[in-house]
């Protein structure tokens, strides 16, 4: 049993991320798992005689979310009949702390050369690795797809986002809280994935990779990164209820296999896996629904075919597709030789985790001597990191930001998704849309599957070609 602590690992650039999630016990929360899909009939009368009390039940899955002050409630409603087991609704910090970097607050050709009038658009490499703009010149830009992001709080009258929010089915299960990203530091996780999946083509700022998708924002973690299991498991279940068609998750929870202990309260191995199989009915019922599911491998440079002590959820969940992070090395040096694909520094990887890879950037580059592309100057190694919408902390002001992570890219993999359901329509199966995925996917380790990039890098072009 491990002490349950997290490792911080200091980058160059000094952007910082975490080894290991930091979980805690959600005083009194708890998730009741039954024994298949819905709900026993009995079950509110049973779990009020143990000490509890049902706030949010879950029969799509067989789960019901249950608040209980007396100690002995687990013992108590595991033998309730039709239970399976009694969880701790842990709180997790699924997205850890970045420093991030601020940036400044037809035929298409790319970055940085692409003479487009979305005047960010040039900084935004990961578009030239995958092969955005040949697939929009092909007439695909995601028109008909809808993505599900689910994340921290959002800007939502982001020129470059507004357009395509789909207002009417965005919600937030985040007590306490509303949809909005309202913290002091403007870097918004979530909106920066937002805007790399779909920001509109507008003559602004940046470009998402499916242009014209909907984007239905589902908040599930608290503008710090932080949410409980219960609200994730919640936000995948709406957005599968409410039509998406591809799930984005730039989350992630790392966790000992063999238990820990979180204050006085010992999660054991048993607990652990139940966690993961929570996590897997709801993953599972969004593919049922067909759903494209895909989330961030993690950050944590574990290699997940010969490290067997850590999961991460929900990308190690069945029905998920878990991205890698790739990157260049002084792309501003050298803008149009640089090679695109390394894998991150700090990405996830193994043959038995990775389904596919897609830009994430790095900040390894040496030095700090200074670049300008798109006439910004900064120090080169910032140029490597992923450009993207922040937030607007005043209203009219449009912020941007680079950042680095697995995170940045799922939803590069995400919209190449919704390209392809632009295209074959959303009747499109979840398991044809990963086919395509791969099979279009730009093989650049050995053949076939491999350690870093899985099927390979993701290819926007080829997968609608």
């Amino acid at each position: 049993m491990k002490n349950y602590s997290r490792v911080r690992k200091t980058l160059t650039g000094g952007v910082a991320l975490a080894m290991l999630s930091t979980a805690t016990a959600l005083g009194g929360s708890y998730l009741v798992l039954t024994g298949g899909n819905g709900l026993p009939a009995n079950l509110d009368r049973n779990i009020t005689l143990a000490g509890g009390t049902i706030t949010r039940a879950l029969p799509q899955v067989g789960i019901a979310v249950v608040e209980s002050a007396k100690a002995d409630f687990k013992g108590k409603a595991v033998k309730i009949p039709g239970v399976q087991t009694v969880l701790p609704n842990l709180t997790v910090q699924w997205i850890q702390p970045l420093t991030a970097v601020e940036g400044p607050v037809a035929e298409y050709g790319n970055p940085p050369l692409s003479g487009d009038n979305d005047f960010f658009f040039d900084l935004q490499w990961g578009h030239t690795a995958i092969q955005a703009p040949a697939a929009w010149n092909e007439g695909y830009r995601g028109a008909g797809a809808t993505v599900a992001v689910l994340d921290s709080g959002f800007d939502l009258d982001h020129p470059d986002l507004a357009p395509n929010i789909d207002f009417a089915r965005s919600m937030n299960f985040v007590a306490g809280e509303t949809l909005w990203y309202a913290l002091p530091n403007p870097f918004s996780h979530g909106s920066h994935t937002a805007g790399t999946i779909a920001a509109a083509d507008n003559a602004f700022g940046t470009i998402g990779v499916a242009p014209e998708a909907k984007l239905m924002l589902v908040k599930v973690l608290s503008d710090s990164g932080s949410g409980s299991f219960a609200d994730v498991i919640s936000g995948i279940l709406w957005a599968a209820d409410q039509g998406a068609n591809v799930i984005n998750m730039s989350l992630g929870a790392t966790l000992w296999k063999n238990g820990f202990v979180v204050g006085n309260e010992v999660v054991t191995a048993r607990e652990v896996n139940e966690l993961k199989n929570a996590l897997a009915r709801a993953t599972t019922y969004a593919y049922q629904k067909g759903v494209t599911v895909i989330a961030s491998a993690g950050n944590e440079a574990n290699d997940g075919d010969h490290d067997k002590a850590l999961i991460h959820l929900p990308s190690d969940c069945p029905n998920v597709i878990s991205v890698s992070a790739t990157a260049p090395i002084g792309w501003a040096t050298d803008p149009l030789n640089t090679f695109l694909d390394n894998l991150a520094s700090y990405s996830n990887y193994g043959q038995s985790v990775i389904s596919v890879a897609a830009p994430g950037g790095d900040f390894i580059y040496p030095g700090n001597e200074g670049c300008i592309i798109a006439g910004l100057p900064r120090p080169c190694w910032v140029f490597d990191l992923v450009f993207s919408t922040g937030s607007n902390l005043t209203p009219g002001i449009a912020s941007y930001y680079w950042s680095a992570g697995t995170s940045m890219a799922a939803p590069h993999a995400a919209g190449v998704a919704a390209l392809i359901v632009g295209k074959y329509g959303p009747g499109i199966k979840p398991a044809q849309v990963e086919a395509l995925l791969r099979k279009s996917a730009d093989d650049l380790g050995k053949p076939g599957q491999d350690d870093a990039y899985g099927a390979g890098r993701v290819n926007a072009y080829n997968a609608v070609r």
